[in-house]
């Protein structure tokens, strides 16, 4: 039995991106056939790990002190995979490593001290990989452009859609609900999410409501928050905070349209479950997300309110002309990321590397 450690302590921030990775590559990998591979997932709540993924694996309880190389795990597994490239927990020995990258954003996000001190771990475990996952096509053009990538297999395996049913009950209501009709968005509240530029474009837009979720509690999010203030549109402007699954549900179902004006993004698993709806989608044309959006998707190139309100309306205007079309295309691209699939091609990647 070969024993495949997955580093996926994320899982207890279960709705930030990684958490949403790591919860559904795992719940993807319970409902596969592994016959001689044995599973270990490194969780923080056990419990609540084996309620959510049941006996199919093993369980190791996650310490913070495994962060420091005296005290780094020491379990000599056959393969140890990093679900993502911030992670700080390392295998103590020289083991086979598998390492997912999902961005680089640690290159152009903090102080230039931090960019280097992060740089310069990050170039440790590509030292150390077997082999490197990408989540897009652009993450591995991305990490080409900005580092010497080591002579190791590659692969880009993109992320499923974490709805793959719809199960919002038809009289769900959340707490906070627009009174008119409302555009959404959804991410950590950040320089990089890009959320004023629609309050900015919503100005102009007297007839609409924006709903924005994730967490807010940031620098950021205290900038938007006076921003609105100053337009006196606190009460077309409504951020939730964090949300579950159902509340998120019921703002894809009932908005006019998702918009993710993101300045990058190693993947974008919120415009798939927007496509899972049929709803339009509006995103900019950076980095991973014209590879996730495809050809029926509407783009912004830049972000002055005039001409994100042009492009909105004249991608609403095309999207109503062609409602049936738009709506089961975008079904189909949603569907088209699957999890099971992603999980299967790891899979392989650990074969590869064992085999």
């Amino acid at each position: 039995m070969k024993r495949i450690f997955l580093e996926s302590h994320n899982l207890k921030n279960k709705f930030s991106g990684f958490g949403q990775f790591n919860f559904h590559l795992i719940k993807a990998f319970s409902r596969l056939e592994t016959p001689g591979y044995q599973f270990i997932l490194h969780v923080k709540d056990v419990a609540s790990a084996k309620e959510d993924f049941g006996e199919k694996f093993e369980y190791k309880k996650y310490r913070s002190i495994t962060r420091h190389k005296p005290f780094r795990i020491k379990t000599k597994y056959e393969l140890w995979h990093s679900l993502n490239q911030n992670i700080k927990i390392e295998p103590f020995f020289n083991i086979p490593y598998v390492l997912t990258v999902h961005d680089i954003h640690f290159l152009t996000e903090g102080t230039s001290e931090l960019q280097q001190k992060l740089r310069e771990k990050f170039a440790k475990k590509l030292e150390r990989s077997n082999a490197i996952v990408y989540i897009s096509q652009f993450a591995k053009l991305d990490m080409h452009r900005h580092f010497k990538v080591p002579e190791v297999p590659e692969y880009v395996i993109h992320n499923g859609n974490t709805i793959t049913d719809i199960t919002l009950p038809e009289d769900y209501e959340p707490a906070k609900i627009p009174s008119k009709p409302f555009l959404f968005s959804i991410g950590d509240f950040s320089e990089r999410k890009n959320f004023i530029a629609l309050v900015e474009m919503l100005k102009l837009m007297p007839d609409h409501h924006l709903v924005l979720s994730g967490n807010n509690r940031s620098i950021y999010a205290d900038k938007l928050s006076a921003l609105v203030a100053s337009y006196g549109m606190q009460d077309r402007v409504m951020q939730t905070g964090k949300i579950e699954d159902m509340e998120k549900q019921y703002y894809l179902q009932h908005c006019e349209a998702f918009v993710f004006p993101s300045h990058r993004e190693g993947f974008g698993i919120p415009p798939i479950e927007a496509m899972r709806f049929g709803k339009p989608v509006f995103l900019s044309k950076n980095t991973s997300l014209p590879e996730i959006g495809g050809v029926h998707s509407f783009y912004w190139d830049y972000y002055d309110p005039q001409y994100m309100l042009d492009v909105f309306n004249e991608g609403m205007k095309k999207y109503r002309e062609n409602p049936t079309f738009y709506e089961n295309w975008y079904v189909e691209r949603a569907k088209s990321f699957n999890w099971d699939e992603t999980a299967k091609q790891y899979l392989q990647v650990y074969k590869h590397i064992l085999e």
